[in-house]
């Protein structure tokens, strides 16, 4: 009886320790799967060119300026700052951020490894969208130009803007995918992951410079899954982490 006890074990044991493993294999072979890559324009697809800092403080004034940094240390939202500004006042902010990004549209050049990336996303049938807090001529200057479509296209016309997660949510569902199935990518954490993040997307932070691991932004409220130091990281990253399909 003993010797059947013992056997009996050793088989559960086995059987057991076996399931186990598979179950643990199957565990570990488990990707998310991404249906959709959804993109930050201005420093993400285009090579930075705003002089964002020069902005702030034509649009703030160096006092205010000073003053409204100390308080947000992930960046400065000036499109919902000036919102509570009289609409003379408002309207001369606009005039003075329009004639910046106007400036940038000029020296307008695709970020590299970006139609690379956008390349195989195609390949991979994976969908491709942007969201920018600049206007819709900048977006269609930047399809002219480079002739790299994204669609939907959401430009600062569309409200409310990053980092509300409203665009991104209206492009999963115009895509009918899930939130999880999506990867936003952009240059800005309190912008492009803050609106991935609260939407329930992937996230992946661009940060060319290393600035983000300042201790500045040790703290912020939304952090990134993932940092990759330029696009030509992104492709290697989404093949290692996740499923690729349509």
């Amino acid at each position: 009886m003993q010797l059947l006890l013992s056997r009996s074990f050793l088989f559960f044991h086995q059987t057991r320790t076996l399931t186990m493993a598979t179950s643990t294999s199957i565990s570990l072979s488990s990707k998310p799967r991404i249906k959709g890559v959804v993109f930050d324009m201005d420093g993400t697809l285009t090579v930075p060119v705003i002089d964002f800092q020069a902005m702030y403080k034509a649009v703030l004034g160096n006092d205010e300026y000073v003053a409204v940094k100390s308080k947000s240390p992930s960046g400065i939202d000036i499109l919902h700052h000036i919102e509570s500004w009289s609409p003379d006042k408002q309207r001369k902010a606009y005039e003075i951020i329009a004639d910046f990004e106007k400036q940038g549209l000029d020296r307008l050049q695709i970020m590299p490894g970006a139609a690379e990336l956008c390349g195989f996303l195609d390949s991979r049938n994976i969908r491709r969208g942007l969201i920018t807090r600049n206007v819709k001529d900048a977006v269609d200057l930047f399809h002219e130009r480079f002739g790299v479509k994204f669609s939907p296209a959401l430009s600062r016309e569309y409200r409310p803007y990053k980092p509300d997660p409203a665009p991104l949510l209206h492009i999963c569902s115009t895509w009918e995918v899930q939130p999880d199935e999506v990867m936003m990518i952009g240059d800005s954490l309190k912008d492009d992951v803050a609106c991935g993040k609260r939407a329930g997307a992937f996230t992946c932070l661009l940060d060319e410079t290393g600035r983000y691991d300042a201790p500045e932004y040790a703290n912020v409220e939304h952090k990134p899954d993932y940092k990759v130091s330029s696009l030509v990281e992104v492709q290697s990253l989404l093949e290692r982490d996740f499923e690729l399909t349509s």
